[in-house]
Order: C-alpha cells, then structure tokens, then sequence
C-alpha cells in the first residue's frame, strides 16, 4: 500500500471540467465493480488491540498524495489540501500493515500522523478540542464554510490516538481524546455535530443544513467513541456511543434501497460501490461491538456477494440513472 507521490496531472482551464468528468465516467461506468477490497478486522475492539477495526489498501488512497513529510494531502477537483481524516485513515492503515508484518516501517509512519495530528489539534473556546476542516465544502445542497468540522474527522483521529497511547503512554493523546468528544455532546446549530433522530442521536460527517446523512462518517465516529471507552471505561462516553447506536437503528430505512444496497445520504442516488461495501462492513463491525441485531441484518442485505445477477442489473441501472440526475441538477444549480 503506497500513496504516489508523482501522479498524472489534471488538465488545467477551461479544460478541468472535461478532465474530471472523464475521470468519474471511468470510474462509475468502465471500472464500476460491485465488490471492493474493504476487510473487516475480528481482533480490533478489546483494550489494548492495536488492530482498527476494518482494512483495505485502496479506499481513500487515489484521493491522496504525501507531502514531503510523508503527510497525506487530499487532492481533488479545485482542492489541494489537508484533511485530518485522511491522515488519521492514513496513520491506521500502515499500522495494520506493521501489525501484518507487511511493512516494518508502518509502526514509525502510523506515529508520524499522531504526532501531526497532536500538533494541529484546535482548542475552542467552548473547551472541545477539534481537528476543523480548512476549505469550504459544498456536499449536496449543503455548504460549509472553513473552518468546520466532521463527525468522521473525530472518531478517526479518535482511533488513532487511542491506539498510539497503548503504544507510548503518552497521557496527552487521552486527554486530546475526552475532550475531543464535547462536539458529540453539542448539537449541530451551536457548534457540535450532534443531530436528533427520534429518542436517538446522529453524529453527522456533514453538520450543516439541510443535512447530507453520508452514513460511513457516522459509522466511523461511533467507532472512534467505542474506542475510547474501551480504553478509559468512562460511562460518559460509552453513552454517547449507545446513543449513537441506537440512533443510528432507527435511522437505517434511510439508508436502505429495497434491502439491497445503499443510499449515499440524502443526495438522491446509490451509493458507488466503494461506499456501498464500506456501509456494510462498518455496519457488521458495529454489530459485532454493540449485539444489535438490526445493524447485522442491514449489513448482509447491503453485502455486495449476496445480490443475484438480476439484482445486480438492476443496482447498476438505478446508481447510473440517479448519479447523473443528481450531477445535472447539481449543474443546474450552479447556473443558477
């Protein structure tokens, strides 16, 4: 697993648009495949397993290029820059190939990224600890204005730090990691990334209206508060993660297209494959730690091996027909 520090240049100009749109057309048309190397870990979750929770050595990594620091950077269309999920991901997948013995420097590199992680962590006024987000983000109908945070930057950064005082002791990274989850106390409106669902709660990748639902984001942050409460017992965080859980079962009919695959939030169209696996593994995971059966059963309806071939005809048509009835109205909406 490498992240490539030289890569093919997009075109520049008026020509940019033409260049990414060929990009995705490759991607959801010609290389569209229904599995995805997304693997869950059976030996993460007890305290002191150094092991996340799930592993591939392709999801998010055409996404990113490291800097001269061995730091990741998200690339993409209009956006060169840092994102504190990518290096938190970054940092968990070479500790798991150290874990392998696939790469003897993976040790040293997952503690690069902490140690970058622990320098750019910001303290708010409110005394929550935050790793913001730098650049606006329009996600579906919803704009975020930089700085602004994420539920999935959290419990990412969340898992990574858990795991790097099992290895340093290090007492810092605890204390970055209780008072990183005020935010998941907060609603949404007063700075937090906490939203209502029925006598639950949502932790939303997205915290701004109206609200995108991106559910892999969510998904992540309940594992980084499992995380945490794994390694301190601390009753306060174990109940926001119950309550997460049990938000997140009554919310999952939103997720769900026929029991079959998922939706990629509320943006109108099926998940890519990359997503779809990634919402099933991560689901199955949460089961496992949390022994709600719901969670399991939405897990295998959305396991990719489990469609027959009519089903997969038909999750091919639906995501080609509503990926770009959602791509033209957003257009339209630029125009506009």
């Amino acid at each position: 697993m490498t992240i490539a520090n030289s890569r093919v240049e997009p075109w520049r100009g008026v020509f940019a648009p033409l260049w990414w749109a060929m990009i995705a057309l490759r991607r959801e048309l010609l290389e569209f495949r229904f599995d995805y190397p997304i693997h869950a870990i059976p030996e993460a979750g007890p305290r002191g397993s150094l092991h996340y929770y799930i592993y591939s050595d392709r999801l998010f990594f055409d996404a990113m290029q490291r800097d001269a620091d061995g730091i990741p950077v998200q690339r993409a269309r209009a956006l060169h820059t840092y994102n504190p999920a990518y290096v938190a991901w970054y940092a968990l997948t070479n500790l798991e190939r150290w874990l392998r013995g696939e790469d003897p420097a993976g040790r040293d590199v997952f503690l690069r990224q902490v140690a970058w992680l622990s320098k750019h962590a910001v303290e708010r006024h409110d005394g929550a600890v935050v790793w913001p987000l730098t650049f606006d983000w329009q996600e579906g109908a919803c704009f975020l204005k930089a700085p602004w945070i994420s539920s999935m930057v959290q419990g990412l950064v969340l898992s990574s730090l858990v795991r790097a005082h099992r290895i340093t002791g290090e007492p810092r990274l605890l204390d970055l990691c209780k008072r990183a989850t005020r935010v998941f106390t907060t609603d949404i409106a007063n700075g937090g990334v906490r939203a209502g669902e029925g006598d639950g709660v949502t932790y939303e990748e997205y915290p701004g209206f109206p609200l995108p639902r991106v559910l892999d984001g969510f998904l992540f942050s309940l594992l980084g508060l499992y995380d945490l409460w794994a390694e301190t017992a601390d009753a306060r965080v174990f109940e926001l993660f119950r309550a997460g859980v049990h938000g997140l079962r009554g919310a999952l009919p939103l997720w769900d297209y026929r029991g079959k695959w998922s939706w990629y939030g509320s943006h109108g169209y099926l998940c890519p494959p990359h997503y779809n696996k990634l919402n099933s593994v991560l689901l199955g995971t949460l089961a496992r730690l949390s022994g709600e059966g719901t969670l399991q059963e939405y897990a295998a309806a959305w396991a990719p091996t489990n469609l027959s071939a009519l089903d997969r005809a038909h999750v091919f048509v639906v995501f080609q027909y509503t990926k770009n009835r959602s791509r033209l109205r957003h257009f339209l909406r630029r125009r506009q």
